[in-house]
């Protein structure tokens, strides 16, 4: 570990204590996208007390806190603050009860608590060691990263003008992998995202007269069956994408044959030309199996909830996986690319900037050894988004915030 790195976090045992009574706060009082309001005040006022240059309401919501220090690059960390619409089971002393006031529960099910703590953490400890860096540190709180456009929320909000530009952007996030591991995956790393709602049209009739009617449910079925070939026969094996069909809904009684019917489909792709194949494949397959039915009107195509690919920079995620295993040793591995999509993306892209972006296990280790031994990791850890979903707090908060560190000070000049 390098002098630099061990000089800054020397002070870590200084801010655990606060950390730590933050995230139990922040999980017991998760916010949807959008109306992260407690979150990001919360976050403003620690930036203060670390001496940054805060702007709010970015995006919305939206928080960003700025360390000038002397000449160097231009470093963007950042952490996303929204939680789910998800009733927790976890049974944690701190676990959260929330519910809107429309009646619906909210949780912090897949971690941002974690991220926004450790951040957090991370811009104190560089803070109070600026004698050790110079360069610029952006931490940046990002708003609704569950429904895809919190970052370019903030990109349209005038981000570019409050940064001036940004050399390297860094992001990461806790998965069910044993708590003090960090990973990183050069490339593709996780996939990008569309999802599309499709609306097909029958012509209604009585359930006991067929022969005047137009089937939307058949034909919803036979546009599901189909579809299962896009993949299988339209996809090169060495090319991944994954379609899946989440939804159809269609009339409300047994005795009446509707006139139309809805499908909800998600498709996952690493590649911009398969994605791209894979979406226009999907419309070709539903025109044409609208027109063998005979369908009276023409489909309905939209496309929502779209997610970039996650495409770590070579380069940067090479500095950043050398600093990372000088520091925390074996404990730093390498992992494979995922199938979950995020809008971090966005965020470089708009700057023209290199970026990577890693992962933390958050299982208690002991916990996930027992589950490996036995062969049970998927049916006994929990994964982001469950109910049951809880990064234990140490070593998770310790190997998130100093992680941060490591990466900064991989890229920010020495003082």
């Amino acid at each position: 570990m390098s002098d630099v790195v061990q000089s800054v976090l020397a002070g870590i045992d200084g801010v655990r204590g606060w950390q730590e009574a933050l995230y139990k706060d922040l999980h017991q009082h998760p916010e949807l996208p959008h109306q992260e309001h407690r979150t990001a005040a919360k976050v403003a006022d620690r930036l203060r007390t670390s001496g940054c240059e805060v702007h709010e309401g970015m995006g919305g919501t939206g928080v960003v806190g700025i360390l000038r220090n002397g000449d160097g690059p231009r470093i963007l960390l950042r952490a996303d603050m929204d939680a789910l619409p998800v009733r927790e089971a976890t049974g944690l002393a701190y676990a959260s009860t929330h519910v809107t006031d429309e009646g619906t529960p909210v949780m912090h099910a897949c971690g941002h608590d974690m991220h926004v703590t450790a951040l957090l953490g991370a811009t104190d400890l560089l803070a109070a060691s600026r004698q050790q860096w110079s360069g610029t540190l952006i931490s940046l709180f990002q708003p609704a990263e569950e429904v895809g456009d919190g970052a370019q929320g903030m990109v349209d909000d005038g981000l570019r003008e409050v940064l001036g530009g940004v050399d390297v952007a860094m992001a990461q996030h806790v998965l069910p992998l044993p708590a003090g591991q960090i990973g990183t995956c050069p490339g593709p790393f996780l996939s990008a995202a569309d999802s599309m709602r499709i609306t097909v049209h029958g012509r209604g009739s009585h359930g006991s007269m067929p022969q005047a009617s137009v089937d939307p449910v058949v034909l919803a079925a036979m546009i599901v069956i189909r579809l299962q070939t896009v993949v299988a026969r339209e996809v090169a094996p060495a090319e991944t994408a994954v379609l899946t069909v989440g939804s159809v809904q269609a009339g409300s009684r047994s005795n009446v044959i509707p006139d139309h019917a809805t499908l909800l489909l998600n498709v996952r792709t690493y590649d911009e030309q398969v994605r791209m194949h894979v979406l226009e494949a999907i419309e070709r397959i539903v025109r044409a199996e609208c027109a063998a039915s005979g369908s009276p009107k023409d489909p309905e195509f939209e496309l929502y909830d779209r997610y970039s690919l996650t495409d770590n920079d070579e380069a940067t995620t090479a500095l950043v996986a050398a600093a990372f295993a000088d520091h925390f040793g074996e404990r730093a591995v390498r992992i494979p690319k995922h199938s979950a999509s995020e809008d971090f993306s966005d965020l470089p892209n708009a700057f023209g900037a290199p970026y990577t972006y890693w992962g933390i296990g958050g299982i208690d280790p002991d916990a996930y050894r027992v589950a490996e031994a036995a062969g049970r990791i998927a049916q006994d850890i929990p994964t982001n988004h469950s109910a049951v979903f809880a990064p234990v707090i140490q070593p998770t908060l310790d190997t998130g915030t100093s992680a941060l560190v490591v990466a900064a000070l991989a890229h920010l000049g020495r003082g």
